[in-house]
């Protein structure tokens, strides 16, 4: 039987919620940074707590995703940010100054580009989360018995 975590339906709830979403809301946006950055009040990078709030406050929704980006995902970075066919298509990237073609990058799209940074976040979150929680099975290695080997020269 499989056991659901209490963050891990929180975590689901929350992109249904990012994905369903019309506009960016305060709270919409406080919640994804509470279920999304859990370590954000323990960082002490230049009050980064302080300045999600102003941004939040602000409404600068755009600026509060990438400011999340940064302090959730350090060595990630945006990719590229394209609207195209009524959508904004969003990609991460943990190698930015590779090859488009040999990157593998995290990608998002939703009609908000905001709410698309933010769905990417997600996505590269489950991605680390699910990474971090996969084991690679033991090889259990058994002595061989001790065989005999004729040294003899027969030449």
């Amino acid at each position: 039987m499989l056991f659901i975590s209490d963050s891990e339906m929180q975590f689901d709830r929350l992109v249904d919620r990012l994905r369903r979403a019309q506009t960016v809301t305060p709270s919409l946006m406080s919640d994804a940074v509470s279920i999304l950055c859990p370590r954000l009040p323990l960082l002490n990078r230049g009050n980064a707590e302080s300045e999600i709030t102003q941004l939040t406050k602000s409404a600068a929704w755009l600026d509060t995703g990438l400011s999340l980006v940064e302090l959730e995902l350090p060595g990630w970075g945006l990719r590229r940010l394209v609207y195209d066919g009524g959508e904004w298509h969003c990609s991460l990237s943990s190698q930015p100054n590779l090859p488009v073609e040999l990157d593998d990058t995290i990608d998002a799209s939703h009609t908000v580009a905001a709410l698309a940074i933010l769905l990417a976040l997600s996505e590269t979150k489950r991605n680390l989360m699910q990474a971090a929680t996969t084991t690679v099975p033991a090889v259990r290695l058994t002595p061989m018995t001790p065989a005999a080997v004729c040294c003899d020269n027969f030449g």
